[in-house]
């Protein structure tokens, strides 16, 4: 008989999908340009701040979100590969989903990083916060760097999501809903989950806060 577990907690999810709808209207707003490039910027702090949250989440945060909870080595990996870990072992990120998680995250904090740095080549009035920062022409490559490099961000965030539709059309193993709840339901001796309390929630968030902060001020 199946039974329900809390996996994931509010702010990891809320973090899942406001990333999510960022990467989105970041796109967007490049795309469309003009005035929506005040508020691609403005995303790209709200981003920037996610990543910072999430890495600290990542260290202390609930033991499904922390990096030493999911992230393995090459031995585990090919265990799960053989079918020898089960939900129940590993609840959260498996360690091949693990892997995307990594990537995600570096790819996005890339990303925004030489956003930061870009020059607006276009109307030269949206550069990037940190672009005063650097030379005139490192501020170019900054720029198209960041053009260029999205196609892998996209290409990522693409396997990411055909990867979980296999999961739950192929495998029948939806990973979407328990993102959306926080709960999924296993069979068998179920694992005990620590998950943070909100004074961790309130330091991680207060470094996000700080470091947006630092970089519009450095600007």
């Amino acid at each position: 008989m199946k039974q329900k577990l809390k996996v994931w907690d509010l702010p990891t999810r809320i973090f899942h999908w406001t990333l999510a709808a960022s990467i989105v209207f970041m796109w967007y707003s490049a795309e469309t340009g003009g005035s929506w490039l005040e508020w691609h910027l403005r995303a790209g702090l709200l981003v920037l701040g996610l990543i910072i949250f999430r890495i600290c989440w990542g260290f202390f945060g609930s033991d499904t979100a922390k990096f030493s909870h999911f992230v393995r080595g090459p031995s585990q990996i090919i265990r799960y590969t053989q079918g020898k870990i089960s939900e129940n072992e590993q609840p959260g990120h498996n360690p091949v989903g693990a892997l995307m998680v990594l990537a995600l995250l570096a790819a996005v904090a890339f990303q925004v990083t030489t956003g930061l740095f870009a020059a607006d080549e276009n109307t030269f009035v949206n550069n990037g916060y940190l672009n005063s920062l650097v030379s005139e022409e490192t501020g170019s490559t900054a720029r198209r760097i960041h053009i260029l490099f999205f196609n892998i961000l996209a290409g990522l965030a693409g396997i990411h999501i055909a990867t979980i539709l296999i999961y739950k059309f192929v495998k029948k193993h939806n990973l979407i809903t328990p993102m959306i709840t926080g709960y999924k339901y296993l069979e068998g001796k179920l694992p005990v989950l620590n998950f943070a309390g909100i004074g961790k929630l309130i330091a991680a968030i207060a470094a996000a806060a700080v470091t947006v902060i630092i970089v519009t001020q450095i600007g």
